[in-house]
């Protein structure tokens, strides 16, 4: 599928397309940075024009101690609170919202370093390789709902104008849920409608007791087109799908297209991430994934989670349920570095 949207999007003799970077560095004021305080959001940049996405890349003080302002407040929250949002060829309805910490790939207000091919944390950078066709433009916009802490954001987002295909391209989307749920309740990770196709993930859970980890108890449910009232397929294991075992046993891995960047046992915490290539999910109607425990439900206890679904969808419009609040996107029982302080 990816490299299928590759070749759409590229397959032009090279003097019709133009290689352009959107960035937040402003050549007049010699700023690099768009500051974006609590409580407001702000439009990084339009672009108008047929081509694909090939580079995001972003990153932000306040997670951690700056040394050149040493006053300034941190915490590890601002990965949950500053929100992502792109809009394809002017929809009304972002195709890409998602917390900034979970798009790339760890929703747990921690970082970890990992590279897949698609995303990933690079030492204080976060990317998304994804490719991101658009038919007419897009809009890349930032907010930060924190309740307290300011931020700023340097943005560079490098892209193809082409000269416009004769199909419609295929509209990359990432479908944000969250949320705490009582043991056996399941986990939604994407419900997705119109044709395309699913490629992946990315996960965070805790569970609200330390040391539990029985929610990678939980296999996949895949509902596709007509077979919705039972799924077409199912999985053996949480961790399993995640191309793990175990409960992940030897710890965290990282590969190009799965991966564990984060396996905290005493906080019950787990961050995944499983792309999909030549095994992307297809549909033509619709499409919902969901996780659910077999176990009977006196043995499993209550725990939290936040996922990103990626997918291709036919249509621009975004689809996803919509953010939650502030306090309930600080969906987690513990974050590291923060446990003596009140967690929603």
């Amino acid at each position: 599928m990816l490299s299928t949207l590759q070749q759409q999007a590229l397959g032009v003799p090279p003097s019709q397309v133009q290689t352009r970077q959107l960035s937040t560095f402003d050549l007049e004021k010699r700023s690099k940075t768009v500051l974006i305080p609590h409580g407001g959001k702000a439009t990084i940049g339009e672009v108008e024009g047929c081509g694909v996405i090939s580079s995001v890349w972003i990153t932000f003080p306040g997670w951690f101690w700056r040394h050149w302002d040493p006053s300034c407040p941190v915490s590890p929250t601002i990965l949950k609170t500053l929100i992502v949002r792109f809009y394809w060829d002017g929809a009304s309805a972002p195709a890409v919202e998602a917390p900034a910490g979970d798009f790339f790939g760890v929703g747990l207000c921690e970082t970890a370093n990992f590279a897949s091919a698609y995303m990933g944390i690079s030492s204080g950078g976060f990317f998304c390789k994804f490719l991101m066709p658009f038919a007419r433009g897009f809009r890349l916009e930032v907010e930060n709902v924190d309740a307290s802490l300011d931020t700023e954001v340097f943005v560079n987002v490098l892209y193809q104008l082409v000269e416009p295909p004769h199909a419609a391209p295929a509209y990359f989307h990432a479908q944000f849920h969250s949320g705490r749920r009582a043991g056996p309740e399941p986990a939604l990770i994407a419900d997705l409608r119109g044709q395309g196709a699913y490629v992946g993930c990315s996960l965070a859970m805790q569970g609200e007791d330390r040391n539990y980890l029985s929610y990678l108890e939980a296999p996949e449910y895949v509902y596709v087109d007509d077979d919705w009232e039972s799924p077409r397929f199912t999985g053996t294991g949480l961790e399993d799908y995640f191309l793990g075992g175990w409960y992940f046993r030897d710890g965290c891995f990282t590969g190009p297209l799965h991966g564990v960047p984060v396996k905290d046992a005493l906080n019950a915490g787990t961050a995944m991430y499983r792309i999909h290539d030549a095994d992307a999910v297809y549909f033509r109607k619709r499409m919902r994934l969901l996780f659910v425990n077999p176990w009977s439900p006196e043995r499993l206890r209550p725990y939290a989670y936040s996922s990103v679904a990626y997918a291709y969808l036919a249509e621009p419009e975004g689809q996803g349920p919509g953010l939650p609040g502030r306090d309930d996107l600080l969906c987690w029982y513990r974050i590291r570095d923060r446990d003596h302080q009140s967690i929603p």
